[in-house]
């Protein structure tokens, strides 16, 4: 038999046996793939479409260029945490007051002073670096050591960990208006900073340097607040203030350290640029370097004087 041949129809049962089709019970007609055209705008409707063709098993409706722009905004709507359900989300850090215990397990940092002082730093309080650290303005981000020396506060650049030697080195002293650390000052409340200001007067009084620099307006603020009972407004400036500002006046016996306002040397602080800042710190590096000459100048003539008081004294003792 060659290929395509039919084989004959002998048998009694000649007459049931059929060609095969798709013609069964389950329609299989129905089931068979088909490539659809896809749909085409209609020119003369651009915001409708051409309907599917009859043979079609399935409608199909075109979206307008709203609608979808209508449901992409929809997946991009926020979830009620607040964050896109499509990105990552992002951990915020809490900028409003911290209670002293949030960072109780850090240490608190010793000040840095002594006797005959030039200047004596008060600075806001200890940041977490810092705490860790046990030095103070230790974050590399703080701008307070290298101000220091370009302003001439310091004939040389100083490491944080040279904090406790400054009064010896160079008659600079360091303290802080609230001693417990936090993450940044928004965490600290007004009232504690006010309370700190009685804590100042009493160690320039004790101590009594030449001058008190205040780092950063919000202590000075702080300060004024609670000598005036008002905010300071239009009233501050940086630089030094007036006699009248002093701190740790005793009546009859000591006038107070006169006291500068400079600025912040925080890394957080960015409302003025560095040559800003750098401006503020030059003044008071002015100060202390001339002071400084005048201090030199000062032991070399007391020198003078016991050398010539020893050298009377020895012609005394030669006498006969």
């Amino acid at each position: 038999m060659e290929p395509g041949e039919e084989i004959p129809n002998t048998g009694e049962n000649a007459d049931s046996r059929k060609p095969a089709t798709f013609q069964g019970r389950l329609q299989l007609k129905d089931f068979v793939y088909s490539v659809q055209q896809p749909l085409r705008r209609s020119p003369r409707f651009p915001g409708g479409s051409e309907s599917p063709s009859s043979s079609s098993a399935v409608s199909v409706t075109a979206r307008s260029p709203s609608s979808s722009s209508s449901a992409s905004k929809k997946r991009r709507q926020p979830t009620e945490s607040g964050s896109s359900p499509w990105s990552p989300q992002k951990k915020k850090r809490s900028s409003g007051y911290a209670p002293p215990s949030t960072y109780a397990h850090l240490p608190l940092l010793p000040d840095a002073v002594g006797p005959n002082l030039l200047v004596f730093f008060i600075g806001l309080n200890p940041g977490i670096e810092t705490a860790r650290k046990g030095h103070a303005y230790a974050h590399p981000s703080n701008l307070f050591w290298k101000l220091l020396y370009s302003s001439g506060v310091t004939p040389r650049p100083c490491r944080a960990d040279e904090d406790r030697q400054m009064p010896e080195l160079y008659s600079l002293g360091l303290t802080n208006i609230v001693a417990r650390p936090s993450r940044n000052g928004a965490e600290l409340s007004k009232q504690e900073m006010d309370d700190g200001v009685a804590l100042l007067e009493e160690k320039a009084r004790q101590w009594r340097p030449e001058s008190m620099c205040v780092v950063g307006k919000s202590i000075w603020e702080s300060i004024w607040r609670v000598r005036h009972g008002s905010p300071v407004g239009k009233a501050f400036k940086y630089g030094w203030q007036d006699k009248s500002e002093n701190m740790g006046v005793i009546k009859g016996e000591w006038a107070g350290a006169k006291v500068f306002v400079a600025t912040s040397t925080s890394g957080l602080a960015a409302s003025m640029s560095l040559a800003e800042k750098q401006a503020v710190w030059d003044q008071l590096g002015s100060w202390v370097k001339a002071r400084r000459a005048e201090r030199e100048a000062e032991k070399e003539g007391e020198a003078q004087k016991e050398e010539e008081a020893e050298n009377v004294k020895a012609v005394d003792d030669t006498d006969p």
